[in-house]
């Protein structure tokens, strides 16, 4: 059975979506089944993984209003093993839609949990925001990866979003676990990016990644040619940090 992890932070700009294209680049290069679930009405990881949004006719929103069949989401990447299903920005209405629907918070696991026989890995790219979607995502997960900018405010929203994962365990998925605080955009150089990686570290302890995703060009330039970095440059910093981390779930999850 494969495991289900979103990538979840209500701050924006921490890099989620960069790290779920380049971590499911690396598990699929690493020979696992990969499926990414863009569940962000921008679909920025659909569109970074070559997905033509506008050629899409079924996407995650028609799965979760329409109940559509979620193979006619699912999209082929540049890399055999990873596939995509899609977003679209109709995402931004389906909270209110999902309003009146039976069990709204468990849509999203009745549409994924079929899928965890034929994949080693489902990542779901969530949001910035901790609305409707982001929950239906944390209850369908077995786990969450907590995407923390090494900046001043990192840890502002951190105990926010922990609140919510604790109403979600006691309320709605008892068995979500944190995967891991993963700190990115890190710049060695900067004393205060050591700073909060200390402070992170002393937080959260073991729950800390080894694995730091340092700031660099190649992952920013990637997505506008529709390919993650593995495929753009693999020899870039930022296509070996994912590398990395791809192996550290890999051992932790054995």
């Amino acid at each position: 059975m494969g495991k289900i992890i979103a990538l979840a932070n209500q701050k924006g700009g921490v890099g989620k979506t960069t790290t779920t294209i380049n971590l499911a680049a690396s598990l699929a290069t690493l020979e696992k089944k990969v499926l990414v679930v863009d569940a962000d009405p921008q679909a920025n990881a659909s569109s970074g993984l070559g997905v033509d949004i506008k050629q899409s006719e079924c996407t995650i929103y028609e799965c979760i209003i329409d109940r559509a069949n979620v193979e006619d989401a699912i999209h082929d990447t540049e890399i055999d093993s990873l596939k995509v299903i899609s977003s679209h920005i109709n995402l931004v209405g389906a909270e209110i839609e999902m309003l009146n629907l039976p069990n709204r918070e468990k849509i999203l696991k009745e549409v994924l949990t079929p899928l965890k026989e034929k994949y080693d890995y489902i990542l779901i790219d969530c949001s910035p925001s901790l609305g409707l979607i982001t929950i239906n995502a944390l209850t369908a997960a077995d786990s969450i990866i907590i995407p923390v900018q090494a900046e001043y405010f990192a840890l502002e929203g951190i105990s926010k979003l922990l609140n919510t994962i604790k109403i979600i365990k006691s309320k709605l998925n008892p068995s979500l676990e944190i995967e891991g605080f993963l700190l990115t955009m890190y710049d060695s150089r900067l004393r205060q990016a050591n700073q909060i990686y200390d402070e992170v570290k002393r937080h959260f302890q073991e729950l800390v990644f080894n694995t730091v995703i340092q700031r660099n060009v190649k992952l920013s330039e990637a997505p506008s040619y529709g390919i993650p970095t593995i495929l753009y440059d693999a020899d870039s910093t930022g296509s070996k940090n994912h590398l990395s981390l791809a192996k550290e779930i890999i051992n932790k999850n054995r």
